[in-house]
C-alpha cells in the first residue's frame, strides 16, 4: 500500500467511528463526560408568577380607579406559601422570587413607594404586570432545556440538579490502553544514562485524555518481538483502542508492522504525506479493536493524537463537529519537501480581531521542548512549499488558550 495524504488518512480514521452505548452516572460525577439524553423540564420554569424586585404586590384595577395608597396586609418571603390580599386597597410586601398569589398582578419597588404606618403610598406612574417573571415564560413543562451530545458543563449540571435530574445518561467511553515502546525508554523517576531516555509520550497522551475523563491504562515494552506480540494479543482482547507510540518506522527492532501482520490485525495505511508522523500506522482487529501507532517522536504523538484521534473519539462520542479553526499566517516559511507540514505556531489576536499565528522555529518532531510555548499546529496544504505572511491556513489547537 503506497503512502497516503493527510485528507485519505483523516477519510480512513472516521470512517471507523464507533457508538460504545450509553451508561447513567450520579449527575456529580457528570462534568466533562458527553450527554447522551436531551435534559427536560419537569414542571413550568419558573413553576410560579414571582417578582423580579423587593417591594410590594398590588392588585392593577385598585390603581386604575385611582387608589395610591395600600394597607399591608402581610410581609411574605421567598420560600413561603402565597398571601391572597382580601380586598382591593390592600397590598402584600414581597421580596424577590417569592410565589405571586393569584389576588395580586403587579409589583412595585421598594425605592417607587413610600412606607409609613403600615400604609404604601405609589410614588410613579406603574403599569400592569410590571416586575413579575411569570410562570412558564422561561420553558413550559416537558420542553427541553439542554440537548443530547454535548460535553457536560457546570451550567448543564446545575440545570440537571435544578430539574430533579440526579442521574445523567452519558455516553460510554471507549477502554484504552498506551503503550510505549522502546529500550531505551525509562521511567520519569530514574536518571538515565547518556544512552537513555525517559518516557514522557504516554504521559503526555494520558493529559490530553482526561480532558475526556478517559483513565486510559499505561503499558512499556520493550524491541522484543515475541514481548510485543503476546501483549499485543492480551490488549486486543481487553481493550477498544490502544494507542501506541514508537516501533512503526523502518528500523530493524520496529516490529509492530510485522507482528499486527501475524496476529490478523487488518492494516488500514501505514505512511502519511506530512510531517511530522510520516511512519503512522492505523489498523482494525478481526473483533473491531482499534490500533492508532504513533512515530515515537514527541511532537509527531502530539500533532497525530490532535490532527486523527481527538477527532475520531469526539465523532464517536456524538459530540457535534465543530467548524474549522483558521488563522492568518503572521510570518513566512519555506518548506521544501513533498510533504503536508505542520509547523507549531503561538496564537494571539491582533487589534483588528483577526486570530494570527505565529511560527516557532523548532529542530524537528524530536524537538519538544517549544510545545510548552506554542498553542496549535498549522496545517499546510501538500501542494505549496513557500507560505507567505497574511495568508490564512487551518489550525489544530491544543493549548487551554481561549480563543
Amino acid at each position: 500500500m503506497e503512502m497516503i495524504n493527510v485528507q485519505q488518512a483523516e477519510d480512513i480514521i472516521l470512517s471507523q467511528y464507533q457508538d460504545y452505548g450509553k451508561e447513567s452516572i450520579a449527575y456529580q460525577l457528570a462534568l466533562g463526560r458527553v450527554l447522551a439524553e436531551d435534559i427536560l423540564a419537569d414542571l413550568d420554569l419558573p413553576p410560579f408568577d414571582r417578582p423580579t424586585v423587593d417591594g410590594i404586590a398590588i392588585r392593577f384595577t385598585s390603581y386604575e380607579k385611582g387608589n395610591r395608597t395600600f394597607a399591608i396586609k402581610a410581609v411574605q418571603s421567598a420560600g413561603e406559601a402565597s398571601v391572597a390580599i382580601d380586598s382591593e386597597d390592600q397590598c402584600i410586601e414581597i421580596m424577590t422570587g417569592a410565589a405571586l398569589d393569584s389576588t395580586v398582578d403587579t409589583v412595585i419597588r421598594y425605592e417607587d413607594i413610600t412606607v409609613s404606618n403600615g400604609i404604601a403610598t405609589i410614588n410613579i406612574d406603574i403599569r400592569k404586570g410590571q416586575n413579575i417573571h411569570l410562570k412558564g415564560k422561561d420553558k413550559k413543562a416537558a420542553e427541553i432545556l439542554v440537548k443530547a451530545n454535548q460535553i457536560i458543563t457546570p451550567a448543564i449540571i446545575g440545570i440537571a440538579a435544578s430539574v430533579g435530574k440526579t442521574s445523567l445518561q452519558v455516553k460510554k467511553i471507549p477502554k484504552i490502553i498506551i503503550i510505549s515502546t522502546g529500550d531505551e525508554m525509562i521511567t520519569p523517576e530514574l536518571v538515565p544514562e547518556a544512552f537513555q531516555l525517559r518516557r514522557s509520550n504516554g504521559i503526555t497522551i494520558q493529559s490530553v485524555l482526561e480532558k475526556y475523563k478517559i483513565a486510559a491504562d499505561h503499558l512499556h515494552l520493550n524491541d522484543d518481538y515475541e514481548e510485543i506480540k503476546n501483549e499485543l494479543i492480551r490488549c486486543i482482547d481487553q481493550y477498544d483502542i490502544l494507542l501506541m507510540s514508537g516501533g512503526v518506522s523502518m528500523g530493524k527492532f520496529d516490529y509492530l508492522p510485522q507482528v499486527c501482520e501475524e496476529l490478523g490485525i487488518e492494516k488500514l495505511f501505514h505512511k502519511i504525506k506530512q510531517r511530522p508522523g510520516k511512519p503512522f500506522w492505523f489498523g482494525k482487529s478481526q473483533n473491531q479493536k482499534l490500533v492508532f501507532a504513533f512515530p515515537g517522536n514527541p511532537v509527531s504523538v502530539f500533532m497525530c493524537l490532535h490532527r486523527y484521534f481527538i477527532p475520531w473519539l469526539e465523532k464517536s462520542l456524538g459530540i457535534p463537529q465543530s467548524s474549522p479553526l483558521y488563522a492568518i499566517l503572521g510570518n513566512d516559511i519555506e518548506f521544501p519537501f513533498s510533504l503536508q507540514y505542520f509547523a507549531q505556531v503561538k496564537l494571539q489576536i491582533n487589534e483588528q480581531g483577526q486570530l494570527i499565528a505565529n511560527i516557532v522555529d523548532t529542530n524537528g518532531s524530536g524537538d519538544f521542548s517549544h510545545l510548552a510555548e506554542t498553542d496549535a499546529f498549522v496545517e499546510f496544504p501538500l501542494e505549496q512549499n513557500i507560505f507567505r505572511k497574511g495568508e490564512i491556513y487551518k489550525i489544530w489547537k491544543y493549548s487551554f488558550l481561549n480563543l
